[in-house]
């Protein structure tokens, strides 16, 4: 068993833990409220989900760049000022009163979020003792989950109760105390070297490595062709309004945390190429489902749970196979899949929203079903090929 974390290293794990819940739930609340959203900006609900579309791609983009080029600065500083900036474009969007605007705002908290989310990370493996790194990284990553738990069904319940523009005043608000927290109980002085560009570009044109990175991509972008557009379909085909969204997003992010445990506890035990084949079978099985609504509520919130649980127990899968592939390149390679988490996100969005225009919600089930087996695909493929690198170089 591993040593528990030190008496001075929890206090500031737990901040950091507090930073990843409000960027988890300014990042991804915008599933949950895109209806009211539409509404009251006059849009389509395509456009809407749009903002999920261009935050995702703005992480992918500017996360690894800005990391890099604030290197130098002491990481509680750089820590702190990521933070601003999403708490400042989160006020910003609940302030806008065009889509543009809003789209802005989304851009530039996508900025923010891509300071916060690495540096956080990256203070928990300085402070943190070698023994317990692994228990410190999972400790600061919780924040996110438990905004899929209670942040995001929060914010459906503020948005269907008091309009849109209260689920954006609330991670804003939420913002302040963690800022004041980071600058008196952060040490400062922390730098550490960043990864180089000639790092980044060697796995960039490798194509075993970037082909099993991409596959972060493939898989949840299979999953947001349904997921961005959850709430939509479910008003549409189940007549659910606020108290209904918010308790299949509530019954989304319990199974989350589930399936985080559930998918270390697979991989252990059959490996991670079984588990992560696996995790796409139960996609392509469960998500066409959802073209069928409605469905009797206990059975709708019974599929919501087990797709959850087969969605979010891919992450240990994916970064124990990423490892295994260069042990001495784990800093960039988990750097690219963070950011393939958001172009898969952005793809996914983006497809969804296609689709949903041409063919209507009802169809966004099916859809994701075939994306999955594009994934499934993907994950034999990507695997073929680092086991016959591996037996040429072996």
């Amino acid at each position: 068993m591993s040593a528990p974390l030190s008496a001075s290293t929890r206090p500031v794990i737990g901040i950091l833990s507090a930073c990843n819940f409000v960027i988890g739930m300014g990042a991804f609340v915008i599933i949950s409220i895109i209806e009211p959203l539409a509404d009251g900006l006059a849009v389509s609900i395509s456009t809407a989900g749009g903002l999920l579309t261009a935050y995702a791609l703005s992480y992918a983009v500017l996360s690894p760049l800005l990391v890099a080029t604030t290197g130098q600065l002491g990481r509680r500083r750089v820590l702190f000022w990521g933070l601003a900036i999403f708490g400042a474009a989160s006020l910003v969007a609940a302030l806008s009163n065009n889509i543009w605007l809003l789209y802005a705002a989304r851009v530039f908290a996508a900025a923010g979020a891509g300071l916060v989310t690495p540096v956080a990370a990256a203070i928990a493996t300085a402070l943190a003792p070698p023994e317990t790194r692994g228990r410190a990284l999972a400790a600061v990553f919780f924040g996110i989950t438990l905004a899929q738990v209670l942040g995001i069904p929060a914010g459906s319940w503020l948005a269907y109760t008091f309009g849109w523009r209260a689920a954006f005043f609330i991670v804003a608000l939420l913002s302040l105390p963690c800022l004041w927290l980071v600058w008196t109980r952060v040490p400062q002085g922390l730098r550490f070297p960043p990864s180089t560009l000639g790092d980044l570009g060697r796995v960039l044109v490798d194509p075993v490595k970037m082909g099993a990175v991409l596959f972060t991509a493939s898989f949840l972008g299979a999953i947001y062709v349904l997921y961005t557009f959850l709430a939509p379909l479910l008003a549409e085909t189940m007549g659910y309004g606020r108290d209904g969204i918010t308790l299949v997003m509530l019954i989304f992010g319990v199974a989350a945390v589930v399936g985080n445990l559930l998918g270390g506890w697979m991989t252990d035990r059959i490996g991670s190429i079984r588990t992560l084949a696996l995790l796409c079978i139960a996609q392509i099985v469960l998500m066409p489902v959802f073209s069928a609504l409605p469905f009797e509520n206990g059975t709708l919130m019974g599929l919501v749970f087990v797709w959850s649980l087969a969605g979010w127990s891919f992450t240990a899968a994916q970064q124990l196979r990423i490892l295994s592939l260069a042990p001495d390149q784990a800093g960039v390679l988990f750097a690219l899949n963070a950011a393939a988490i958001y172009v898969g996100v952005a793809l996914g969005s983006a497809l969804g929203g296609a689709i949903l225009d041409r063919f209507g919600l009802i169809s966004l089930g099916a859809a994701a079903g075939v994306a999955a087996f594009g994934a499934l695909v993907h994950l034999l493929a990507s695997h073929r090929a680092a086991m016959i690198r591996a037996t040429r170089t072996g």
